[in-house]
């Protein structure tokens, strides 16, 4: 395991106290660890064995990777419970999920259905990315969105919510900024 994993939790999340409490008690840490064993099982073609233990990783955490999905370093996901990542995803490095989001696919077909995450993205909570897209490097994405298309380098992402005001009987919409 190496420090540099433990120090890049430690810096995106102010509440990481120390490396022993992030290795004990973060189930994204436990979900990308399980991860990397089941990836590594599925590229020297053992049968089975990565699906059964990517879903105990799911049982436990609450989090679930396909073990085919590629992920590279220092992904960190926060309050992770109800991300899935699917088979054909792929994830660069520096990635910051938060709870809820799926990467998922947009076709039964075995093709590339998956997205591709860039570099230093932050993805929020509840979002949806389906399909083969890309999402460029640097892209920040505010909760509860949903994206359909490619998106370009160096923008940040906001979904509008609406909501009925019953008091006053009008809509109002709703921002939402990282």
């Amino acid at each position: 395991m190496k420090i540099e994993f433990l120090e890049s939790i430690k810096k995106r999340d102010p509440s990481a106290q120390n490396y022993l409490e992030i290795i004990l008690c973060y189930p994204g840490f436990h979900a990308i660890i399980f991860h990397r064993i089941c990836h590594f099982l599925d590229k020297i073609n053992i049968p089975i064995l990565p699906r059964f233990l990517a879903n105990i990783s799911r049982i436990l955490t609450g989090i679930e990777i396909h073990p085919k999905a590629k992920i590279g370093k220092n992904l960190f996901i926060d309050h992770g419970h109800g991300v899935v990542i699917g088979e054909t995803s792929v994830i660069g490095n520096n990635v910051t999920i938060y709870q809820g989001v799926t990467l998922g696919g947009k076709t039964l077909n075995k093709v590339k259905r998956h997205p591709t995450i860039g570099d230093n993205v932050v993805i929020g909570a509840g979002t949806k990315i389906i399909g083969n897209i890309i999402i460029s490097n640097k892209v920040k994405i505010g909760p509860a969105c949903l994206i359909l298309e490619n998106l370009p380098s160096e923008k940040t992402f906001v979904a509008k919510s609406f909501y009925e005001d019953k008091k006053n009987n009008q809509q109002e919409t709703l921002n939402f900024m990282i």
